[in-house]
């Protein structure tokens, strides 16, 4: 403290002096000193004795300038750091964020007896070990798990990532959280993308070693929900942001093409075309869905699409431009099996095999979807 001599009178001061103000100040200007390396062992041993009385003043604004400037200070006393941790918010957050002075068995006390404020706190400390993380996320607190989550800090068993994403793998923020999370755990990922946007299913690829048929697989069931669900289809530009990611990581084949056509999911095949042949998506459309032949020949061409998924694809708009909804409980799931019936049908009278990998996939699609109803056969 700039070789200033703290005596009994600084202490006598701080106690008579009715100022919240002049107490606020003097907590500041000694809490910064304290951590300095200026001061005799006389003088820490005033300045501990100057920080007991303070952490019982009557003022909070005194409470927190002391708190605030110890936060980092590793000459705090360990009952004085747990004192503020179980202050009030404005005092205890900066101890709980910095201080290493708290244990593992602090932070886990005060998690379970202290507020949701001061969990997402300990969530995003400079680093959390694996066993705060556990009661973390027992919690059940979206804000302190999702902090928690978002921290690469923050070690996180497999098991606590998993009961994230089965109590909160529906809110948005922890969806976002583990998706940019830098070590995600595959089983999780794989989890997790049958959750979350198009969008975030493209970031999940880009970010998380998946296999290539687990990509396929994975992508084209969190497309299917979009379409067989009577919500509308996904926003054109998370569906945009998913292709770019699938194609820059080389793994936008014809197959998964094909197979998203089949499940009737326009809106994919003509982004994905149009991004495969670099053109624009309408440009990309009008071409697919020209009435002559002409247009979806070159266009697929563009887009390296080989000729055994042509003739599918060429099926599949076919079938299209003659089906529509029938407006009827569930015309999502007929439609699509109408169109996989239809596509094996006019395929097969080409004469040409479908690969086994497609032939398996539409096999197991049709199994999946419901017969035709007494209404639909009406």
């Amino acid at each position: 403290m700039t070789k200033k001599q703290l005596t009994q009178e600084d202490v006598n001061k701080l106690l008579s002096d009715p100022s919240p103000d002049v107490r606020a100040e003097m907590a500041g200007k000694i809490a910064r000193d304290f951590d300095a390396g200026d001061l005799s062992a006389k003088e820490l041993q005033l300045a501990e004795e100057i920080f007991h009385v303070m952490v019982k003043d009557a003022e909070v604004r005194v409470r927190q300038a002391l708190a605030v400037n110890l936060k980092e200070s590793s000459k705090l006393s360990h009952d004085l750091a747990i004192t503020m941790a179980k202050d009030v918010e404005q005092v205890a957050l900066p101890i709980l964020r910095f201080s290493e002075v708290l244990n593992d068995q602090d932070l886990i006390e005060i998690i379970a007896s202290q507020s949701e404020e001061k969990q997402v706190a300990i969530a995003n400390r400079a680093t959390v070990s694996e066993n705060v993380s556990d009661v973390l996320v027992n919690t059940g607190n979206e804000k302190a798990v999702t902090t928690l989550i978002a921290n690469d800090g923050a070690k996180i068993s497999e098991q606590s990532l998993q009961k994230a994403v089965s109590e909160m793998g529906q809110k948005e923020a922890v969806q976002e959280a583990m998706v940019n999370r830098a070590n995600l755990p595959v089983t999780v990922a794989e989890r997790l993308v049958t959750l979350v946007s198009d969008k975030l299913t493209g970031a999940l690829i880009s970010h998380h070693a998946l296999a290539d048929d687990a990509v396929t697989e994975l992508v084209l069931q969190t497309r299917e929900r979009a379409i067989l669900s009577l919500s509308t289809d996904s926003n054109e530009g998370d569906v945009k942001v998913l292709v770019n990611q699938l194609h820059e990581n080389d793994r936008l084949s014809p197959s998964i093409m094909l197979r998203s056509l089949c499940m009737g999911d326009i809106t994919f095949f003509e982004t994905a075309v149009a991004r495969k042949a670099d053109v624009l998506v309408s440009n990309a459309r009008t071409l697919i869905h020209d009435s002559g032949a002409l247009g979806l020949r070159t266009i697929c061409r563009k887009a390296d699409i080989p000729l055994p998924q042509f003739v599918a694809v060429r099926a599949a708009i076919d079938a299209l431009r003659e089906m529509e909804y029938d407006g009827l409980d569930h015309d999502r799931e007929r439609f699509s099996r109408r169109m996989i019936e239809r596509l094996m049908t006019q395929y097969d009278d080409m004469g040409v095999e479908f690969e086994k990998d497609d032939l398996n996939y539409l096999l197991d699609k049709m199994s999946d979807l419901p017969l035709r109803t007494e209404d639909d056969a009406a």
